[in-house]
């Protein structure tokens, strides 16, 4: 089983997009291309939306889960594994614990996105495995970013806490 550190850094193990068409499987990329205030340029079912009624960008651009948490879930349910991108984040990283870096700054390759809520289970976890949208309550499913500074992010990169204002 994966063991999960408290390292003020992790490394990105998988990059996943929605496809065009709601509940079909993630597709899975060597790397995305993040814009600033917009989120994942590939991610056409996510990409520069807004909120009808305030006219603002949605702050859920990016999805981001430890690959330690799944093998956790798995290993409650009595699963081999969890693929990835199975359970629909953007982002699977290994190594740091992202839930941790609330309220940060993160650099996940050349692009910084902010950390600001853990996201919450939906009921597709459950067509996965019974079970598995329970055990992913209470932040043990990851967490929701919005992209501050445009960039490409790949698989292997870095995922580092980013003190705000230092400037690469």
């Amino acid at each position: 089983m994966l063991e999960r550190t408290d390292s003020p850094t992790g490394t990105v193990v998988s990059l996943h997009i929605h496809g065009d068409t709601s509940g079909i499987a993630m597709i899975h990329l060597n790397e995305l291309h993040l814009v600033a205030g917009k989120g994942i340029e590939q991610d056409r079912r996510y990409f520069d939306r807004s909120n009808h009624k305030t006219g603002r960008p949605y702050r859920r651009q990016v999805t981001l889960v430890e690959r330690e948490t799944i093998a956790e879930h798995a290993a409650v349910l009595g699963l081999p594994s969890i693929p990835p991108g199975v359970v629909r984040s953007n982002i699977e990283t290994e190594g740091a614990s992202l839930g941790n870096w609330l309220g940060q700054d993160v650099q996940i390759g050349t692009a910084v996105v902010r950390f600001y809520e853990k996201r919450t289970p939906c009921g597709q976890m459950d067509a996965i495995c019974s079970g598995l949208r329970t055990l992913m309550k209470n932040g043990r499913q990851g967490v929701l970013a919005e992209v501050i500074q445009s960039g490409i992010v790949r698989v292997g990169d870095v995922v580092a806490l980013r003190e705000r204002g230092n400037c690469q």
